[in-house]
């Protein structure tokens, strides 16, 4: 089985909703678990201040689905939950972002794994933090609990309860 972890976020229409819909179909894909889940975060648009604040939570998955086939099944489920395009960094009603898949360092023109500029975002590394402290980034080799208390804060990550 491998490890992954995927961010989940949305800021259109009832956020917390979407993000439920969506764990719900990550939880029925084939060979794949959910093993932790994160707190929501109520997080502060990064580049496009002119939005909606995003709700953000990290799961981690245990599957043994292929990175690609894992990748495929990621965007079926936007297209199902109504996800249509946007501007880079623009509103959306949902967003599965394929952060980590086990220590695996890819660089393909469709996909790039660890997910770029993750180690930047608050919005990702909270909930890493909160659900895999001692994890380790395979480029970086800090712990997610380092990255995220080095952090700087750049915008507003609120953890909901």
């Amino acid at each position: 089985m491998h490890k992954v972890f995927v961010g989940i976020g949305s800021n259109l229409g009832d956020k917390k909703s979407y993000c439920k819909r969506a764990l719900a179909f990550l939880n029925i894909l084939p060979q794949t678990k959910i093993k932790r889940c994160s707190s929501f975060y109520l997080t502060e648009p990064v580049k496009e201040k002119n939005q909606p604040w995003f709700l953000n939570l990290v799961v981690l998955l245990q599957t043994d689905l292929g990175y690609q086939q894992l990748f495929f099944w990621l965007k079926h489920i936007e297209n199902i939950l109504g996800r249509f395009p946007t501007w880079e960094k623009g509103p959306r009603i949902i967003d599965l972002d394929l952060l980590l898949y086990d220590d695996l360092i890819i660089n393909s023109p469709n996909l790039i794994i660890p997910h770029p500029q993750f180690h930047k975002r608050g919005f990702v590394l909270a909930p890493l933090a909160e659900i895999a402290q001692e994890e380790i980034h395979p480029l970086l080799k800090q712990s997610f609990k380092q990255l995220w208390a080095n952090h700087k804060f750049k915008e507003w990550v609120i953890r909901l309860k």
